[in-house]
């Protein structure tokens, strides 16, 4: 199931946005370590051109460390870019990018003009909890749900820094499909326009995969089931949510399995790596020139 939520203000802040930032001295961009590609607007690599970039890999304490320390050392690779991961627990590291950020526009000479930094972030990254501990107050409404920030504002910060901080959106495609998925199952797409038995599905069999001993410790089982149908069944079973005739109530289930991911009750879990995020591309790309020469031949 393709998932993709794209409301009204969504289209109204990427017009926007799209129109400001070649105004802009730096860009900063805030995302789910847990996620750090599906959390990336495409629209940064095709409107940033040379400019300079800081990558906040914001709730690194809910993301695997070594996978976090690979995607960091991916960004850092690029040119212009560098990368940072935090949580918010830890205030002084995040205030450690009003340093990081003049170090990256070295040719703006504070002492006589501002520099014009924007803040992007997707729904529910928090974006809006970053700008209020670099500003040292207030000044950005917060909360645990999508798409709390609803227009635009400027806020001052020390080092004669100017924030343009913008709405957190996604964008109307999301691709590669599994992008959708993550970005679910992180909560960046409202609950109710989501299928929570498809999405823990989805989930059940990356962890059944991938972090296999998470599920163990978690729901006490002797050994991983080669289904997730069947894995939400023993979940089922552990947890008291069975209908009649001995089926797991797969609804409860799928509450269950995504809001103990992202509560971090399952351990610290990333859901995608670079050597994944590039296989899964390059798949994409093969099918697109397969369809392309499929056109040409008819």
């Amino acid at each position: 199931m393709a998932i993709n939520w794209y409301p009204g203000h969504m289209h109204k802040a990427k017009k926007e946005i799209r129109e400001v930032i070649p105004k802009m001295d730096l860009i900063i961009e805030v995302l789910d370590a847990r996620l750090p590609f599906s959390s990336e607007n495409p629209m940064v690599a095709s409107l940033r051109k040379d400019t300079p970039c800081i990558k906040i890999l914001n709730k690194s304490d809910l993301a695997d460390p070594a996978v976090t320390q690979q995607w960091v050392d991916n960004i850092n690779r690029t040119s212009g870019m560098k990368a940072i991961a935090v949580n918010l627990k830890q205030p002084d590291k995040i205030r450690s990018i009003l340093a990081m950020a003049p170090a990256m526009v070295p040719e703006r000479n504070l002492e006589v003009s501002q520099l014009k930094a924007i803040i992007l972030g997707i729904p529910n990254v928090g974006k809006s909890t970053t700008i209020n501990i670099l500003a040292s107050r207030t000044v950005a409404k917060t909360g645990n749900e999508p798409a709390v920030t609803k227009q635009q504002q400027r806020i001052k910060l020390p080092n004669n820094i100017v924030l343009l901080d913008t709405p957190g959106f996604l964008w109307p495609k999301l691709e590669p499909e599994d992008c959708g998925y993550r970005l679910a199952i992180s909560g960046a797409i409202k609950n109710t326009v989501i299928e929570f038995e498809d999405v823990a599905m989805y989930l059940a069999e990356f962890m059944m995969q991938h972090y296999p001993d998470a599920l163990l410790q978690r729901y006490q089982l002797k050994d991983i089931p080669q289904t997730g149908i069947e894995l939400f069944d023993r979940i089922g079973q552990r947890r008291g949510c069975m209908r009649r005739g001995g089926i797991a109530d797969t609804h409860k289930v799928a509450e269950i399995l995504i809001n103990e991911f992202r509560d971090g009750q399952l351990g610290r879990i990333t859901l995608e790596t670079p050597e994944m995020i590039t296989a899964q591309l390059q798949a994409m790309e093969a099918a697109k020139v397969a369809r392309e020469a499929d056109k040409t031949e008819k």
